[in-house]
Order: structure tokens, then C-alpha cells, then sequence
């Protein structure tokens, strides 16, 4: 970046619009006299449809042609409505129809099972075609996702188990290891505990003596 004084007028295109007689924005601005300018088609007819189309709240009207193969429907057809009442400049629209993009994914697989259909995942992932043309693509992916599952698989089997469950007297539900801490507290505090018996005693409960 320089700070040199600069001649515009050695600049091509420099001050173009700056003649409001030769504006070159003219024509957009002022649309009353759009003869000239060959706009003056007719608009075709509204397609006529039978299905639920949204419509985004930046246009007050649809388009002539419209897609009417997958209308809304079920949890992600719910979710596309609430994202169709934001504005496409608010990005919650976009993050819910991703959402329910992932969501209508596992509703077509749960349609096929529920027809009898036992939907071809890999080639609808494009498997085959990816081994033919990116092997070594392929190959990463699977050992990403191996990888990923043992270390889930490792962390869930590594998880501590929870300690058994003892009922004690009160009917309270508590683990061995809090029931062994109180019985040694109660001892401890009758005098019979091993803190109070000899070096290599134990004691007899319920006598108080030691061998």
C-alpha cells in the first residue's frame, strides 16, 4: 500500500458514474420504462400444485416452476417449516435444514425397511464409484472410522463398573463398600475394632477378646 499521491485520470474507469447524465446504473434505478430495455415479456402462469410448498419469506411470490416431488412431511418436513420462518440472512435457517436434511436420511431408510425394502447403502454412498476412482480416499475413510470405533469401543470397556448394591437393616439401599465403612465405624466405637486389639490380633465380635 502507498501513499503516493495518484492521478485518477490515468485510471481506466475512474469516475464513471460520476456524470449523473451518463450513469450507467440509470436504467436499474428508474424501471417505469423498461420497453427499451426488452423487459417487456409476460410473466408465465403459476405452476398449479397439490403438495405443501415453502416459501421463503424474502419473496412475495413463487417462482413459475416448482419442485413438488418431496413436499414436507414427518419430524424433518416440521423442522424445514420452522427454518422457512426465518430469513435466509439468519444462519438458524440454514443450521435447521441441514438438520433436517440428516433427519429425512433416516426416515427414507426407516420407509424402505417398513416396505420390505432393505435400502443399498453403499451404493447410495457411492461406494463402488469412490474404490474405482479414489482408492486411496476410500482406504482413509475406513481407517478413520475403525480407528474411531475401537477407541469407543476401548473407553466404554474401560469404564469403571458401578460397586453392588447391599440392603442394610433400615431397609436403605447402599454399596458393600459403604456398608463395610459403617460396620468398622460401629466397631471402632464399641471398642472391638482391630484398632484396639493387639499387633497381629483380631478381635471376636461380641466377646472382646482377642487371639
Amino acid at each position: 500500500m502507498t501513499r503516493a499521491i495518484v492521478d485518477t485520470a490515468t485510471i481506466p474507469g475512474w469516475g464513471v458514474d460520476a456524470d449523473p447524465d451518463n450513469d450507467p446504473t440509470f436504467p436499474m434505478r428508474h424501471v417505469e420504462d423498461q420497453h427499451s430495455r426488452g423487459l417487456n415479456w409476460v410473466r408465465p402462469a403459476e405452476q398449479r400444485t397439490d403438495v405443501e410448498i415453502l416459501q421463503s419469506i424474502e419473496h412475495d411470490r413463487r417462482p413459475a416452476v416448482v419442485g413438488t416431488a418431496t413436499p414436507p412431511s414427518g419430524l424433518s418436513g416440521a423442522i424445514r417449516r420452522v427454518a422457512f420462518r426465518r430469513s435466509e440472512s439468519d444462519w438458524w435457517h440454514w443450521l435447521l435444514l441441514m438438520g433436517a436434511d440428516r433427519i429425512n436420511m433416516v426416515e427414507g431408510v426407516v420407509q424402505d425397511l417398513a416396505r420390505g425394502t432393505v435400502p443399498n447403502i453403499p451404493a447410495e454412498m457411492g461406494i463402488r464409484a469412490e474404490w474405482r476412482h479414489n482408492k486411496r480416499g476410500l482406504a482413509t475413510k475406513l481407517g478413520v472410522a475403525a480407528t474411531a470405533s475401537a477407541a469407543l469401543y476401548l473407553l466404554l470397556r474401560r469404564r469403571p463398573a458401578a460397586p453392588p448394591v447391599a440392603t442394610i437393616g433400615n431397609g436403605r439401599m447402599t454399596t458393600i463398600r459403604e456398608t463395610e465403612t459403617t460396620l468398622g465405624q460401629d466397631l471402632d466405637h464399641a471398642g472391638l475394632g482391630r484398632g484396639h486389639a493387639g499387633a497381629g490380633e483380631d478381635v471376636v465380635p461380641g466377646t472382646g477378646s482377642s487371639f
